[in-house]
């Protein structure tokens, strides 16, 4: 722009002003000019205010120019052909520039934006704290992991895990820590790791929970197939020769009683009888390493849709016909009527069948026994099968065991139906909990 010409007119305009008061003072001191001093001090006054309408114009055109920069108002437009010569490149120069504050403000939104749809989809909860132990949450996932609950301060942590709020505020950044959680019945084994971040000059801690259960009980499945696969095979390897030889000796004896003298039979019936205890125990331990075969070569689901009533139904009238003999009550219950799985309904009727039978040991030697059935939808929108029974409990000692294989609490029990319950649900991305007070009974859940 040629701010020469502009500077040129300030000064001819102020110039002009001056000569004019330098005439209004000489014929003010002298004697008879009266009308000449009006006459200049009126051309005065019109000198100063148009110098002064045309300074305030371009400081108008400025002003609006900032403030349109200052809101973000790019809207705005300007013409400043009006003031003079050079001018209309001054109002080109500020709408390039307001152009091009638009079109880095529409790129930082659109950074922003892109940003804030990574984050809502990041499958790892997000959330902040402040200075003043404030929580933010920032994605979906961290709202559908707190669920209804709210969760404001840190403290309101401590409802999930009483040591929740005190590990975030000890772990330093680049940490990582582990913590087992319960939410809406569901136990949660989180990753918790931590960074920090200043946001106008104030410091907050960034902090990951990132759910490793079905990972965690995924790899310990993965090590308990391991070893059931080689012991397995180790003990059938060694057994097998014993249970042939067993029942070819006890043949063998059999063949000879008829052809020995009476004095010999004593000693052949206590050699058969021995041979023959070999002989049931190696069968006994073939079947039961047969029955943890079935952790080893679970097929993966067939699944498809399932009336939940329907399945229910069925199991319970096959429970009751197994249960003639006993005082046991069994309750169904599905809400609502129409509730429908996407499962393999075989694998579920054997996970129900189990958890029955195991219900059904629970409450035999209690008064007015009653196992209770129930369905539903939980808050998070997960379908739920709840089998639960008011029999002895289960004692907290053993209450993390019983889903290990090989162990049993009942004296001919395997160790196999709570191992191959868990490994189903597992197979259907689900996962199985229990809650038990001692002589208040117990509660198992499938959540799918």
């Amino acid at each position: 722009m040629d701010f020469k010409k502009f500077s040129m007119l300030i000064a001819g305009r102020t110039i002009l002003a001056m000569i004019t008061l330098v005439f209004l003072v000489l014929c003010i001191t002298a004697d008879g000019y009266h009308a000449a001093s009006i006459i200049l001090t009126a051309l005065l006054g019109i000198q100063l205010y148009t110098l002064i309408q045309f300074v305030s114009r371009t400081n108008a055109e400025l002003t609006r120019f900032f403030s349109a920069a200052r809101y973000a108002d790019f809207s705005q437009r300007f013409d400043l052909s009006k003031l003079g010569a050079g001018f209309d490149e001054l109002g080109d120069a500020f709408g390039d520039i307001l152009s091009q504050l638009q079109k880095a403000r529409n790129e930082q939104e659109q950074g922003l934006r892109y940003v804030k749809a990574v984050v809502e989809h990041v499958p790892v909860p997000l959330l902040s704290v402040n200075e003043k132990y404030q929580l933010t949450l920032w994605n979906n996932s961290a709202r559908r992991l707190f669920g209804t609950h709210a969760v404001i301060n840190i403290n309101d942590l401590a409802q999930f895990n009483s040591d929740f709020p005190a590990r975030l505020l000890s772990l330093k950044p680049g940490e990582r820590s582990l913590l087992t959680i319960a939410i809406d019945g569901q136990q949660q084994q989180l990753s918790i790791a931590a960074t920090q971040v200043t946001v106008d000059g104030k410091i907050e801690q960034l902090i990951s929970l990132q759910d490793i259960h079905s990972e965690l009980a995924s790899a310990q499945l993965d090590a308990w197939q391991d070893l059931v696969r080689v012991l397995t095979h180790e003990i059938m390897n060694s057994i097998t020769p014993v249970a042939s030889l067993a029942k070819t000796t006890v043949d063998l004896v059999d063949d000879i009683k008829p052809k020995v003298s009476p004095q010999c039979q004593d000693d052949l019936n206590d050699i058969s009888e021995a041979v023959q205890t070999v002989a049931r125990r190696s069968d006994g331990l073939m079947q039961f390493v047969s029955s943890y075969r079935k952790l080893t070569r679970l097929p993966a689901p067939n699944k498809q849709t399932i009336c939940v009533k329907d399945l229910l139904t069925n199991m319970a009238l096959l429970a009751e016909q197994n249960w003639q003999d006993s005082n046991i009550a069994l309750k169904i219950s599905v809400l609502p009527d129409t509730l429908t799985l996407f499962a393999d309904r075989e694998m579920i009727e054997q996970v129900l069948l189990n958890l029955l039978q195991n219900a059904q040991h629970a409450v035999n030697k209690v008064q007015s026994a009653t196992i209770t059935v129930s369905a539903f939808i939980n808050i998070r929108g997960n379908v739920v099968i709840e089998v639960q029974d008011n029999g002895t409990g289960i004692p907290d000692d053993i209450a993390d065991k019983i889903f290990i294989p090989f162990f049993t609490t009942k004296r001919d029990g395997s160790g196999v139906g709570l191992a191959l319950t868990r490994q189903i649900m597992l197979a259907h991305q689900g996962h199985i909990n229990v809650k038990s007070e001692k002589n208040q009974g117990s509660s198992f859940s499938l959540t799918f």
